[in-house]
């Protein structure tokens, strides 16, 4: 039983805290990835959540690689979004405080995967060519990434 359902059997829906990260990738161009989700079909940036004896960065590393199939290098720590503004209640009515940590990363390796069992399709956009119907919760995200002095960051 994996961390999130053994603390769901203990707690059921009581609102717990959950550590999130994410990553920018950004290839050459200043070209971004995006997933778009399969539980919504939005696009927003790959992540996931934390597991016990994983470091954040493991799990950026993680979640990546199972979502879109690159390995991620060298992580530079981009922001952490936490607080009441970051509280949700998920379709299945589980509640929880999200610390969602995010990073950028240009250098990886591997073949993009382009859909999977989490991702309908895996694609680098053009920071001006960003899809329109974006996952609200990265909406902000993205925002401060766009707006951030010193990026985008691949010259």
């Amino acid at each position: 039983m994996d961390y999130i359902n053994k603390l769901r059997s203990m707690v059921g829906k009581e609102r717990v805290i959950m550590v999130v990260a994410g990553v920018f990738v950004v290839e050459h161009e200043n070209r971004l990835l995006l997933q778009q989700r399969t539980d919504t079909g939005t696009w927003g940036i790959p992540g996931g959540f934390m597991e016990l004896d994983e470091s954040i960065q493991n799990t950026a590393r993680r979640e990546v690689t199972e979502e879109t199939g690159l390995r991620l290098e060298q992580l530079e720590l981009f922001g952490i979004y936490s607080g009441p503004a970051y509280d949700k209640t998920f379709a299945n009515g589980d509640e929880v405080s999200l610390v969602q940590v995010l990073f950028t990363c240009t250098a990886y390796s591997g073949d993009l995967i382009r859909e999977n069992e989490e991702s309908l399709n895996n694609r680098f956009f053009g920071l001006n060519e960003l899809p329109e119907n974006i996952f609200s919760d990265h909406k902000i995200f993205l925002e401060d990434f766009l707006s951030k002095p010193g990026f985008p960051i691949v010259k």
